[in-house]
């Protein structure tokens, strides 16, 4: 493998953002809602930029509210693969980026080794030195290393597979916040240089940039260097009228007032004390429970008896339950 494998850098020594993926931010919007996604005009904006500028997104907010979502529509509608790299405490290089399969490498060798008492004999046979056998021996562990040393034993990781690929890529990087600063660093290395350098093969190039994202629930506060290199998008629980709209677009066979009435009392859940308010990914399995159960329009008591598809903590439903209660008899 060259010492350029893997991809064409430009006169400048940076990758080819290859032709962009969207003409206007009004194109962004249009094309994100036929997959469901609603996005506004921030969160359009931001992923036009992205792609004109060829700079990652991190995108920060609440757990479960379109984060990871915003990434897997824009691959569906441009067509791109998605990579994803879901990160964790304890994720290192050899699980984001690349690793030996040293299995597979230690089986060649030993395999080498079986075959070497046959290849000393006919050595033998023609009365060769022993210094000529053991330049013999040298030769040959040095094809051997070459060997076990080539693409045949790489493992690649999602870094470095979205690096390597010739196609259109989305590389979504879920839960940035999770990982130690090594690890944070090693991807702030490879989004400002977009390569990634192996000392057996050399310096691997992408072809084009991919569209990066990188989602953060604010569990930690990220580097200065990680957020000045990316563009940033937080994205915080819906208002009303975009998550009815949610509801309305993702949830089958819903009717307007049961939509309305969810995400109503969604919110009023949100104002109140809980461990974990109920985020848009549960607003919308709630709402496909109410649906599959035949409720067209909901009362305080169908509430609480599904609530615990919306929260997940006893005190949270003993806490909305009350609250249910409260607004039932103003009514």
């Amino acid at each position: 493998m060259s010492a350029d494998a893997g991809g064409v850098p430009d006169p400048l020594g940076f990758p080819d953002p290859g032709p962009a993926r969207f003409g206007s931010v009004g194109e962004i919007r249009e094309r994100l809602r036929e997959t469901g996604y609603l996005a506004d005009d921030a969160i359009a904006g931001v992923v036009h930029l992205a792609d004109r500028l060829a700079k990652p997104v991190l995108v920060e907010g609440p757990a479960g509210t379109g984060k990871t979502e915003l990434a897997k529509s824009v691959a569906r509608v441009t067509g791109s693969r998605l990579i994803r790299l879901q990160c964790y405490e304890g994720l290192d290089e050899s699980k984001a980026l690349y690793e030996w399969n040293y299995k597979k490498q230690l089986l060649r060798i030993q395999a080498q080794r079986v075959a070497g008492p046959d290849a000393d004999a006919g050595a033998g046979a023609d009365a060769r030195s022993a210094e000529a056998a053991g330049e013999g021996r040298g030769a040959s562990w040095r094809e051997l290393e070459e060997d076990i040393f080539s693409e045949e034993f790489l493992l690649t990781r999602p870094l470095l597979e979205a690096i390597r690929s010739p196609d259109p890529v989305v590389l979504l990087v879920d839960e940035v916040d999770r990982v130690e600063l090594e690890t944070e660093a090693l991807l702030l290395e490879i989004l400002s240089e977009y390569q990634v350098s192996i000392p057996e093969l050399g310096t691997v190039r992408a072809q084009r940039i991919p569209l990066v994202f990188l989602t953060s629930n604010n569990t930690r506060e990220l580097s200065e260097a990680l957020k000045r290199r990316c563009l940033y998008l937080h994205l915080d629980y819906p208002t009303l009228e975009r998550e009815r709209d949610i509801v309305r677009t993702r949830v089958p066979g819903i009717t307007e007032e049961l939509a309305d009435q969810v995400a109503r009392i969604v919110r009023s859940l949100r104002t109140l004390e809980l461990k974990k308010h109920p985020s848009v990914s549960e607003t919308l399995d709630w709402a496909r429970t109410l649906v599959v159960l035949g409720i067209e329009s909901i009362d305080a008591e169908q509430a609480k008896d599904t609530l615990h598809v919306l929260l997940k903590y006893r005190s949270d439903l003993d806490r909305a339950a009350k609250e249910l209660a409260l607004v039932d008899d103003k009514h």
